[in-house]
């Protein structure tokens, strides 16, 4: 998500002076023209659904989280599998698989479902890596969500446990070395521990003999925000009556702010190639690409809003300097704070890469990869899992993981804090949005109640998608992480199924947030999200057949049909 961890290291409002709530703030600044991030509700309902009426002096609510012989017997399954968690989190760091292409690591993920008595079907929403594990006790319970992930990213590897910079796989190449894929945002640890908070609480029901629904959804390319999104769009998620998350961070925390929607769009410049020693007459697409990125910069003086990111780079930019580029492409992660401040920004991005082809003589082309909501913020949710976060207490960070945090600190220059080894308060999102990082969990959340938090996998003041994450991800830090997170779920899981009260203030506030809002996906029309061809053993060992339904296989190809560019009449010899 992989961005989402930031959401969750909330700083309190001050207390001092008149108390209004976030709504009565948003209200106030479009009064005096003040847009920048900041919506009312007639101008962007999607932005004013998570507005919020929580006073500056806001304390969380006691007595949420109630002591039941089933959560007892969830978080003590949890406990009594510890190394089976643990060893399903180092297994699939070890195989570090990317976006689209987890096929190791999905099985790894399934097979733990399976064995913990859930029915386990491959291929959903047409993914190959993406699967849907159900597990159901009894009649007329409530119908539980857990997301799960497991794609890694590239350039990130490095070894476990080591407080420096050292790939555990690094990529010779005399004119581009580079280092291999590696567990930079923790998904590793993410969909293990959701997958034992899943299997926690269908143990739990099966003991206790609660009627209830358990639905696992192992989810693809999060990092590329492409497996919910489209999944959501196909109603993979109907039927739900609230819906799990949590994403590896440098706290332990949870709220109720939101998210930036965002769109992903890859742009594709088509030229003449030609030797360089000779270049008149040729088209450079790398010279289109250049100056597309050069000319989107100067939007973020008068177009780029504090609410708004703008962030790209050049995937292809020909091969060697005496070949010009024939090919060329750019991909743009384009964010605000709802889609259809989205679409107004990208729409200038559009526009840059138009002048750019003019200015080039190029051909230009643009597809979009994936497109997101904002997250619907989810106060109640918010508040439960708070109050069975404060109950379990933080992860049991060992004096080792401490030490390796230090390490890491050192080796990056931050200060030696260690591991993040509180859970933080429960405070109200800033009434200002300023942006950030985006999900594809958000598209869930505007079709079910959805809850999110973040757990401490990396020490404190680092970030997600860096080396120093993919060190603790399995290593000590992250093993304590995935515990306390699989028991946070857990815990609040089963207060949903023995608490209805709970659910139903839920499912109340969701419906209040979303009245006057149609959520529609992001997605344009026809889309056919990016997929890999399977290898055969996966194919077999899954059920699948390929291609999908839902995709053109094999896809078009790319291919340059330009023409080299005239320099006018032929010069008459001087005489």
């Amino acid at each position: 998500m992989c961005d989402l961890h930031d959401q969750h290291e909330h700083e309190a409002l001050p207390a001092s002076g008149p108390t209004l709530s976030r709504r009565r703030i948003m209200q106030l600044l479009g009064a005096a023209g003040v847009t920048a991030g900041v919506m009312t509700a007639e101008a962007d309902p999607a932005m004013a659904a998570g507005a919020d009426d929580s006073p500056a002096a806001y304390e969380a609510p006691d007595g949420l989280a109630a002591d039941t012989p089933a959560k007892r017997a969830a978080l003590d399954w949890i406990t009594s599998h510890d190394d089976r968690i643990t060893g399903l989190n180092a297994e699939i760091w070890d195989n570090a698989e990317l976006s689209l292409r987890e096929w190791k690591s999905s099985i790894a993920e399934a097979d733990f479902l399976e064995q913990a008595g859930f029915d386990v079907k491959f291929g959903t929403a047409g993914f190959p890596t993406a699967f849907t594990a159900t597990f159901t006790h009894g009649k007329g319970g409530p119908v539980l969500g857990f997301s799960g992930e497991y794609d890694a990213l590239p350039g990130l590897s490095q070894n476990k446990g080591v407080g420096h910079h050292d790939p555990r796989e690094y990529i010779h190449d005399p004119f581009a070395p580079s280092y291999g894929p590696g567990h930079g945002c923790g998904h590793s640890a993410l969909g293990t521990a959701a997958a034992a908070a899943a299997a926690a609480v269908a143990q739990a029901a099966k003991k206790h003999r609660l009627p209830v629904t358990v639905k696992f959804f192992g989810s693809t390319a999060e990092e590329m925000l492409i497996g919910k999104t489209y999944a959501v769009s196909k109603g993979v998620y109907d039927g739900l009556d609230a819906f799990l998350d949590w994403h590896p961070s440098t706290a332990n925390a949870t709220g109720w702010g939101s998210t930036t929607a965002m769109t992903a769009v890859t742009f594709t410049f088509l030229g003449v190639a030609g030797h360089g020693g000779t270049p008149l007459g040729n088209k450079s697409a790398l010279d289109a690409a250049v100056m597309m990125a050069t000319m989107s910069e100067f939007l973020r003086e008068e177009n780029l809003a504090p609410s708004g990111r703008l962030h790209w780079v050049i995937n292809n930019g020909g091969d060697i300097p005496n070949v010009t580029a024939e090919i060329s492409e750019i991909s743009y992660y384009v964010r605000e704070g709802s889609p259809a401040r989205v679409q107004v920004l990208l729409d200038k991005v559009i526009a840059v890469s138009e002048a750019a082809a003019k200015a080039s003589q190029t051909t230009v082309r643009h597809r979009v990869t994936s497109a997101c909501w904002n997250q619907l913020p989810a106060k109640a949710f918010a508040e439960l899992l708070h109050a069975n976060m404060r109950e379990i207490g933080p992860p049991q960070f060992s004096d080792e993981a401490h030490e390796l945090a230090k390490e890491l600190q050192e080796s990056l220059g931050l200060p030696q804090k260690g591991m993040h080894d509180k859970v933080g308060e429960l405070t109200p999102p800033n009434p200002v949005f300023m942006g950030g990082g985006s999900t594809d969990v958000a598209d869930i959340s505007w079709n079910v109640p959805t809850v999110s938090m973040g757990a401490a996998l990396a020490p404190i003041g680092t970030k997600m998608h860096t080396w120093s994450t993919a060190a603790c991800a399995a290593a000590a830090p992250g093993q304590a992480a995935v515990i306390a997170a699989a028991k946070y779920l857990a815990a609040t899981a089963v207060d949903l199924i023995t608490q209805p009260e709970r659910l139903k203030a839920v499912k109340d506030e969701f419906k209040d947030r979303t009245k006057g809002v149609s959520w529609k996906t992001a997605l344009p029309d026809g889309y056919e999200p990016p997929m890999y061809e399977p290898p055969a053993w996966f194919l077999k060992k899954t059920g699948q057949k390929w291609p999908p339904a839902n995709i053109t296989w094999p896809p078009k190809r790319v291919v340059s049909q330009e023409k080299f560019s005239s320099l006018g009449p032929e010069l008459e010899p001087q005489k």
